[in-house]
């Protein structure tokens, strides 16, 4: 599971285990990835996956980096690690409110096609940038921040597509999709969730990419002036209509269309590999015992605390995934661990799962947003340990957010202190 893909995104497979993540929090090299974190093969952790599903919180990274590294609270590390917690906080306070811009970006929401074209779903745009950053994206699961952002640009500020088509077509395809990371990054390169939108061109690619990314003569070969320009200016009335007509669909109508037989798209699907030997709800098995519900952002070590007689039981909800279906790869990469983690693990629709967890004595588990409007219903979540201090006001700004979130903390050291583990 350690075999190199290729060095353009110099990104490995991910072994879903704990000693997995833990050995890359082990070689985290923090004074390298200040230096070199903008590069694609720069020092970087890729241990979003593992945070993404629980594996280790936040504050499980910081701690075993800081055990080898002395670390001030506004180093780089820490500020990306803080990146995580902020789009939580919007989170928080949005809702539902991140899934549509935050505020109006260069252009009316209804300048912008809402279906991603098939020449950028199947990597033939032409722009060697791009179309390396989608095959690495479905090589792998992953792709480095820096490419994730020139995607995002030039599917919003060149090819006129709206944020939201193209960020839940990335999430789909993403090993570590988060709703809040994922989609408010979109915002802000679109500049509805910032105050100025992100562009980049040839230059800028050439400065930290492989030789294979570079990308004279195309599109993106320009100055920032221009390409500023590009972004301010809307497409052509025959070409604007049938985004106007879409949008008269529905605010919330983005689609993404499904992949052509000839397409190099992985399929996304809503139904889990047969092999994971899931089963529907079992009301049997946990009638008058305590249950413990494993999710699929809660793959960590089980509470010590857990009485002996506890039925640990992994669940995917089909109420989610029918609206967020995911690669086979991360079906794989969840599955693999939580059958690790339980005996039993069910997926079926929230209210037949919500039915046989009636008759548990007591239902615990990880409070998650992805999955809060049912473990809500179903158990007592308690909260993942938390890295940053919780920031009640709402924050537009990451800066904002950093200053409140770190007001008299000095070094990481620090940080950890101020934070308590949840007792179970």
């Amino acid at each position: 599971m350690n075999e190199a893909i290729g060095p353009e995104t110099a990104l490995m497979h991910f072994a879903p285990t704990l000693a997995a993540a833990q050995a890359r929090i082990a070689a985290v090299r923090p004074a390298a990835y200040a230096r070199t974190r903008n590069a694609l093969d720069g020092a970087v952790s890729q241990l979003s996956p593992y945070i993404t599903h629980g594996f280790v919180t936040l504050a499980d990274v910081l701690a075993g980096v800081a055990k080898r590294h002395a670390l001030d609270v506004q180093h780089k590390f820490v500020c990306e690690l803080g990146w995580r917690a902020y789009f939580r906080h919007v989170w928080q306070h949005r809702g539902d409110g991140i899934l549509q811009s935050l505020h109006e970006g260069l252009l009316p929401d209804t300048a912008y096609a809402r279906e991603l074209p098939a020449d950028i779903r199947q990597a033939n745009t032409g722009v060697p940038a791009v179309d390396e950053a989608v095959r690495a994206l479905y090589a792998t699961g992953m792709l480095h921040n820096h490419a994730r952002m020139w995607l995002a640009s030039y599917v919003v500020h060149v090819r006129k597509v709206h944020w939201r088509a193209g960020a839940d077509w990335l999430y789909g395809h993403l090993l570590d999709g988060d709703l809040a990371s994922n989609h408010i990054s979109w915002q802000w390169v679109a500049g509805t969730g910032s105050h100025k939108p992100y562009l980049f061109n040839a230059d800028n690619v050439a400065r930290y990419a492989p030789e294979s990314w570079h990308s004279p003569g195309s599109v993106i070969d320009t100055s920032y002036e221009a390409l500023d320009r590009v972004a301010r200016e809307p497409v052509c009335e025959t070409e604007c209509e049938p985004a106007r007509q879409m949008a008269g669909e529905g605010e919330d109508t983005y689609r993404v269309p499904p992949s052509s037989p000839s397409s190099i798209e992985p399929r996304l699907t809503a139904e889990p590999p047969g092999e994971l030997g899931l089963t529907t709800h079992d009301a049997a098995a946990v009638a008058g015992r305590d249950v413990w519900l494993v999710h699929p952002r809660s793959l960590g070590e089980l509470p010590e605390s857990l009485p002996p007689d506890t039925q640990v039981i992994g669940v995917f909800v089909a109420d989610f995934h029918r609206a967020w279906p995911w690669s086979e790869r991360r079906w794989q990469f969840v599955g693999s661990r939580k059958t690790e983690l339980t005996s039993k693990r069910w997926h079926g629709d929230a209210g037949a799962i919500g039915t046989a967890l009636k008759g548990a004595r007591r239902v615990r588990s990880i409070d998650e947003p992805h999955l809060t409007p049912w473990l809500a219903r179903w158990a007592e979540c308690g909260a993942a340990p938390a890295l940053f201090p919780p920031v009640d006001r709402r924050c537009d700004s990451f800066s904002q957010w950093w200053i409140r979130a770190t007001r008299g903390v000095h070094s990481a050291t620090d940080l950890l202190a101020v934070n308590e583990v949840p007792a179970w």
